[in-house]
């Protein structure tokens, strides 16, 4: 659909007083604006157009407007305006980044943190793998009798651990035979290139730890094929504190129980590839109980084949360019921030997942 500039303008104009008060725009708040020279008659003929067109909405038998979704996604795709960081904005972005900075075990879960706390809405954060895994590093460590804890380390610094119960009894210079011949057979290697016959081999190789050899492998199988780390998800209650779900319990409570990690490491599957930022707006969510809200989400190099993910969750009345442009200062600096780490850094994904 084209859009005279005028109504361009208008639309512009609907979306950022919205954004500011949560209140239906009229035609009158419009005209009031500095840079705005139309009439409220002209403005009001303009609004009504922007309605038929599905840009706007009407909510109450007001003359107010609102952004529809699809007046949302042209205001992001045409409209939208850089939003430039104050510098008390800098500064407090820099201050959270700098308290965290040497914490690389526990990036992913406190930069969730920081970014809700910085957007004032409900933050997500996630490391996916841009090519195939490969296992680094096999450790069998023998615990109380009858069980070892295997651990194995994934390229782009991912480490996974898994109790297991022995089905017979090994002794340590077994283990580490094993350990061994997995290290020597198993690493660099995708899920693809484990064959059967690999399989066979490294059983032969094994001694008498060779009935841990399908454990190992297909635990190491299931981690090969897990494309994202663990989804950390933070500060879903402050979405409490926007208006639209203040007096909306049921509405909020929708929410929430969609809200989840589930539903957050589904997300990387509907977006598109190209370019840092994505959008998702209202209807164009993953699932019907977030249409009124919208997800804006960075993406940004770990290093290694690993790609980390900021994101946040709100009303579709956001402020789409100052939570872009505070993402983005994020994403800048934690790539930045993991590029240089990375030769000496320690697991920055862990899963603690203890199963007997």
């Amino acid at each position: 659909m084209e859009l005279t500039d005028r109504q361009k303008q208008i639309l512009r104009a609907i979306v950022d007083i919205y954004v500011s008060t949560a209140e239906p725009v009229g035609s009158k708040a419009i005209a009031a604006l500095p840079d705005m020279k139309f009439s409220s008659a002209t403005i009001r003929n303009e609004m009504a157009d922007l309605t038929q067109m599905g840009l706007l909405e009407q909510p109450h038998t007001s003359a107010g407007r609102i952004p529809s979704p699809a007046g949302y996604r042209l205001y992001i795709d045409e409209l939208m305006q850089d939003y430039r960081l104050s510098l008390d904005e800098t500064r407090s972005l820099n201050e959270a980044l700098e308290l965290k900075s040497q914490e690389f075990d526990k990036m992913m879960s406190q930069v969730g943190k920081l970014v809700s706390k910085m957007t004032n809405l409900p933050a997500y954060t996630v490391a996916t793998r841009q090519s195939e895994a490969v296992a680094r590093h096999f450790d069998l460590i023998m615990t109380a009798p009858g069980s070892i804890i295997l651990v194995l380390m994934l390229s782009g610094d991912v480490v996974k651990n898994k109790l297991v119960k022995l089905p017979v009894q090994v002794t340590e210079p077994e283990l580490k035979l094993l350990a061994a011949v997995l290290n020597a057979s198993l690493t660099d290697l995708t899920a693809e290139e484990i064959t059967g016959e690999l399989l066979d081999k490294i059983t032969r190789s094994a001694g008498a730890a060779a009935p841990l050899v399908p454990l190992v492998v297909d635990f190491t199988l299931e981690c090969l094929r897990q494309q994202h780390g663990d989804v950390h998800l933070t500060g879903q209650m402050r979405l409490l504190g926007q208006p639209e779900y203040r007096d909306a319990a049921e509405k909020a409570q929708e929410v929430f129980e969609t809200l989840d990690e589930e539903m957050i490491s589904n997300l990387p599957a509907v977006l598109p590839k190209e370019g840092p930022v994505q959008f998702l707006v209202g209807p164009e969510n993953v699932a019907k109980e977030l249409k009124d809200t919208s997800v804006v989400m960075m993406r940004f190099d770990i290093g290694d084949g690993m790609q980390g993910t900021i994101g946040v969750v709100g009303p579709t009345r956001m402020d789409y360019a100052k939570i872009t442009a505070k993402l983005g200062y994020f994403a800048e600096n934690l790539g930045r921030m993991f590029q240089k780490s990375n030769p000496a850094m320690p697991p920055a994904l862990s899963d603690g997942e203890s199963n007997p």
